[in-house]
């Protein structure tokens, strides 16, 4: 599939998905004329490029990772291991500090329409 399918399929821009490829996350053939050209592949690629993304890693730790995602049953070297395992960490903790947002979030918005029940009652 060409870059603009790839694109469509996955709701990433093409910029982007030209960003992914100058940094090393995804590849793509050329054609004789120099368009891209991506396999089925590339969509699951792109969407797990994404899903790092927004679990807050950075493209160079991306791209230092997806070699060694291709296959999940496959050994990761020790190194590689641990690096993931610090990214999960990370995570852990960024879930639990949004958890804790969302229940002050929750509690303010609980406490401002008891009080706005209250004073309904009370005119």
């Amino acid at each position: 599939m060409r870059i603009g399918e790839l694109a469509e399929r996955t709701g990433v821009s093409v910029r982007s998905l030209r960003y992914y490829e100058k940094q090393g996350m995804l590849s793509s053939q050329r054609s004789a004329s120099g368009q891209r050209h991506y396999d089925e592949h590339g969509v699951s690629r792109v969407l797990l490029i994404r899903q790092f993304f927004s679990a807050g890693m950075n493209s160079k730790t991306i791209a230092a990772l997806l070699p060694h995602v291709k296959d999940p049953g496959e050994r990761c070297p020790p190194a590689v291991l641990r690096q993931l395992t610090a990214e999960l960490d990370r995570i852990d903790a960024q879930a639990e500090e949004i958890a804790r947002a969302r229940r002050t979030l929750a509690d303010l918005i609980r406490a401002t329409q008891e009080a706005m029940r209250a004073t309904r009652t009370s005119e």
